[in-house]
């Protein structure tokens, strides 16, 4: 069985560097299952979250929604995208008319395969992104927004991904299309629900587990007693 899991809300904290205890731990799992990490972020922030140590040591680090594969620290392949001048616009049409006050800049940031939409901008710091996270809870404008998206443009698919932003991509390039080369598996993911960025590929998942954050992942995977391949 192989253990496929998310980065961010999953083995760390939104954005921010693994726990050194569950750190030590989690080497410890990879030494005796087959892991694999899929991500919507580039493989130089989950390097920065997880450190080489472990991003060298598991079977595969699937990043940008699975749009680039990195093995031992280097990369197998990626997938190219471009929005449109079109697409592009509507974005920016979108994030005039949210009625969310402040805007921070780096709004769309073009990645390996997909782009990432964020209201409140990627050049939000901690406080800032806590503020938009409590306003997307309330009236979940990034879930409105990625429907918007996806009715407006066809061959796209926009999701709902970490605390902030909106993942796009083309149809079918989400974290499933990793499917093809890794089964069975086990997911571990926090965004599951219908919209969210891990949710086609927990229905494909062998057995899935929806989390909180890093700490139910941490108890989950010691409770169940994962510590030899199976």
């Amino acid at each position: 069985m192989n253990f496929v899991f998310d980065v961010d809300g999953t083995l760390t904290p939104s954005r921010q560097i693994v726990d050194s205890t569950f750190a030590t731990w989690f080497l410890d799992f990879i030494k005796h299952n087959t892991v694999y990490f899929v991500t919507g972020s580039d493989y130089a922030k989950t390097l920065e979250q997880l450190g080489p140590e472990i991003c060298e040591s598991v079977a595969g680090v699937y990043s940008c929604a699975g749009n680039a594969l990195y093995v031992a620290g280097k990369q197998v392949y990626a997938n190219t995208f471009e929005l449109t001048q079109e697409e592009f616009e509507f974005l920016n049409m979108l994030l005039t008319l949210s009625a969310y006050p402040e805007k921070t800049g780096q709004h769309i940031e073009s990645r390996l395969g997909l782009y990432n939409f964020s209201v409140v901008g990627r050049s939000a710091n901690h406080d800032q992104r806590k503020e938009y996270v409590q306003y997307d809870s309330a009236i979940n404008e990034r879930a409105n927004l990625a429907k918007l998206i996806t009715l407006k443009f066809p061959r796209l698919e926009a999701t709902v991904a970490g605390e902030t932003g909106i993942d796009i991509y083309l149809k079918g390039n989400d974290k499933s299309q990793i499917v093809k080369d890794v089964k069975p598996f086990v997911f571990f993911g926090d965004k599951t629900e219908p919209g969210g960025n891990d949710h086609t590929i927990s229905l494909l998942a062998d057995k899935c587990y929806t989390v909180s954050g890093w700490e139910e992942t941490f108890s989950i995977l010691k409770d169940n007693s994962f510590t030899a391949r199976v």
